[in-house]
């Protein structure tokens, strides 16, 4: 798997916790990464045995997508030069970019995965987009609507498989601590900096929705809340509204406490304009909390509306006001929605699941998977961070009964 950049906490944790299941299941994997900063280039072996190969490839530090591009030349030399001498039996690349290092570096017909996440944005990156798609041997779509947008860019459809993301549903369960609270009822968001994550619209119905709290898990460090510009905005409109002291923002927090804060809630909001990875919905679900989310993205996959929690359309803030309430004065029914997410996520978005239909587009890419697979995982987080994430114990991840790629993820 190939990622030119760390391009958001979802391919982060999509990336650490996938070479971590695939290694759990038998599979020998490597993580590249372009190195992000200080620590040297080399390889280091991870707690979950797979390992992580840091590439020089541009400044040592963290850059902007279009600010790599010009380095992804140097990226793909230098994985090439890795794969003459030690060829996987198929690249996996994560993000467009790290696309474009993959299919310029494979010499040697060795099967190129794609998986995007999010499509489409500036010029370049829709060109780059449209290349890497039609390059590839087999793009992993992570939700149902990702198809279409795909089948529009220009790839063929018989080239798609769909395989969403996963959720370590070992770390995020119903049973646990949870974090304290008082009593209010208590609506949780995760935080995002995109402009269209619907933080806004969620600050501004908190006055519609009576004794209720608001908290936003993660962003930055607590000492640098009150100078992010998108915190103070949101602390603007809940000023303006009304509300200011009934919202709190966490700041950066551990995984581990995520989870607590998840199963200390009545509701988790998911409510952007657009979202094609949904790790926060996943979470939620894997806690047995029930899920309000825009149908949107992978959001319209994972969340079943009516039966692991609602949809509500984007952009709608009224409508999202009378569903929250609705709900939060209904325990019996999120209750049940919260023991059908629960089902839902260890179901289909467990990472043994999404290892296995993961192996699977590796076979209809044609890789050869049977024994021992070596895998070229090319990520870019390049923090270190990568080796402390995945959470599954070793222990060999059962297949996953067979399923048409048509089927949507949903099923």
């Amino acid at each position: 798997m190939v990622s030119a950049q760390e391009s958001g906490a979802g391919q982060f944790v999509h990336v650490a916790g996938l070479a971590a299941a695939l290694t759990a299941g038998g599979h020998d994997v490597t993580v590249y990464t372009r190195r992000e900063c200080s620590r040297p280039p080399g390889r280091d072996r991870t707690e979950f045995g797979y390992d992580v190969v840091r590439v020089s490839a541009g400044p040592a530090q963290r850059v902007d997508e279009d600010e790599i591009v010009p380095h992804l030349g140097r990226l793909a030399d230098s994985l090439g030069r890795e794969w003459r001498d030690n060829p996987p039996d198929v690249v996996h690349a994560h993000g467009w970019t790290s696309g474009l290092a993959s299919v310029l570096a494979e010499r040697q017909g060795i099967p190129v995965v794609q998986t995007y996440y999010g499509i489409g944005g500036s010029a370049r990156r829709q060109q780059g987009e449209r290349l890497v798609g039609g390059e590839a041997t087999r793009v992993a779509a992570m939700s149902s609507s990702e198809v279409f947008t795909l089948v529009r860019m220009g790839v063929d459809r018989r080239r798609i498989s769909v395989v969403p993301t996963g959720v370590d549903v070992r770390m995020f369960t119903p049973w646990g601590q949870s974090a304290k609270r008082g009593t209010r009822s208590r609506i949780v968001a995760v935080w995002t900096t995109a402009s269209h994550s619907g933080l806004a619209d969620l600050v501004k119905v908190l006055c519609q929705v009576d004794d209720a709290e608001l908290v936003i898990i993660g962003g930055p460090g607590k000492r640098h809340l009150g100078r992010t510009p998108e915190v103070r905005r949101l602390r603007a409109f809940a000023t303006c509204a009304g509300v200011a002291d009934r919202i709190v923002f966490t700041g950066a927090v551990p995984r581990e406490q995520t989870a607590d804060l998840l199963r200390s809630a009545d509701i988790v909001v998911c409510a952007p304009r657009c979202e094609p990875v949904g790790h926060a919905s996943l979470e939620a679900m894997a806690c047995g909390v029930p899920v309000v989310a825009t149908a949107v993205g992978a959001l319209a996959d994972s969340v079943v509306d009516g039966v692991t929690g609602v949809h509500v359309p984007p952009g709608r803030p009224r409508h999202l006001a009378k569903v929250l309430g609705g709900l939060l004065g209904d325990e019996i029914l999120r209750e049940e929605f919260g023991v059908a997410g629960r089902d839902r996520a260890c179901a289909r978005y467990s990472w043994d699941r999404v290892a296995a239909d993961t192996v699977r587009a590796y076979e209809r890419a044609g890789a050869r998977t049977s024994g021992s697979v070596q895998l070229a995982v090319s990520a870019a987080p390049g923090r270190g961070d990568l080796v402390a994430c995945g959470g599954v114990t070793p222990a060999a991840a059962p297949r996953a009964p067979e399923t048409d790629d048509d089927e949507s993820s949903g099923g």
